[in-house]
């Protein structure tokens, strides 16, 4: 595809000038680089970092290869195959009990939330995702956090938080916020992208007592990683699956609907599900912080 002067794509978050993807695809011609080194390359040439001065590979890579999709570039062959969203052979077996696994209310002090840092917490984050979470387990661009959900030695479920959808009516003009603006200060909004207990786990009010501890826990968190405190959480609640129930026990607030154009709003015709919004502000100044 020939790129003309003035033209600009956006890309995981970032809008890409046509000087800088002439120098994109000057770079793949002029040496012989992996998809990682070349992710590094475009990074540290175009000084993309996040908050705590770490160079955002990731985000950069996704943008590659939705470039090489978009027939702008022509990138490497991948070293290693695409295993994302498929089953290992080496699945990991998750802890689960002979019967239901019931915590009383006097029992929701014992839970706990622990980040998702080893090769085991992965592997059980993803197999719980992959066998009993609707969306499956698969992977996210830019800023991201995990959560194992624990009681005592016993695994409850998961969550999994991630980029904010780029735009969407009912959150916008909730927030009061131009274009303008929106595109300077996303990144201080994350989503839960998932949110999963385990079958077998009994217990009233603890999926609602476990939304408000994330909310006192994910902005010190996120802080430790990214350099910034997030100050609103979204989330989406599939309609026609579930209630919310857990959310509005929380005391997040309901904004309304989707309208299924998915998570860049792009497409004029719903193309997936019609969601519930729900949001938790995790500043009391959230709105004046978003808006300045």
């Amino acid at each position: 595809m020939r790129v003309a002067p003035g033209e600009s794509w956006r890309f995981s978050g970032r809008t890409f000038s046509a000087e800088e993807l002439a120098w994109i695809k000057g770079l793949l011609g002029a040496e012989s680089l992996t998809r990682r080194q070349l992710a590094r390359r475009v990074c540290e040439q175009l000084n993309w970092i996040n908050r705590a001065g770490r160079l955002k590979e990731m985000s950069c890579r996704v943008a590659l290869l939705r470039m090489d999709r978009a027939g702008l570039i022509h990138l490497p062959a991948p070293q290693q195959p695409n295993t994302n969203g498929r089953i290992s052979p080496k699945e990991w077996t998750i802890p689960r009990p002979e019967g239901p696994l019931r915590l009383g209310v006097g029992q929701l002090e014992s839970v706990r939330l622990e980040v998702v840092q080893t090769e085991q917490d992965a592997g059980w984050y993803r197999a719980m995702m992959r066998q009993h979470h609707y969306l499956g387990c698969k992977p996210m661009a830019g800023a991201q956090w995990r959560y194992l959900i624990w009681s005592g030695n016993w695994l409850l479920g998961g969550l999994g938080f991630g980029a904010a959808a780029w735009m969407m009516g009912a959150r916008d003009q909730w927030i009061g916020w131009s274009a303008r603006q929106r595109e300077r200060r996303l990144e201080w909004i994350v989503s839960n992208s998932r949110f999963l207990l385990l079958p077998w786990v009994q217990g009233r009010d603890l999926g609602s007592w476990i939304l408000r501890q994330v909310a006192r826990q994910l902005p010190q968190d996120w802080e430790s990683r990214y350099g910034y405190r997030p100050v609103l959480i979204e989330s989406f609640v599939e309609e026609d699956r579930f209630g919310g129930t857990s959310y509005q026990a929380a005391n997040w607030l309901c904004l309304g609907q989707t309208k299924g154009r998915g998570k860049l709003g792009k497409s004029p015709a719903p193309v997936v599900p019609i969601k519930h919004i729900f949001v938790c502000p995790l500043h009391a100044d959230f709105r004046n912080l978003l808006c300045c």
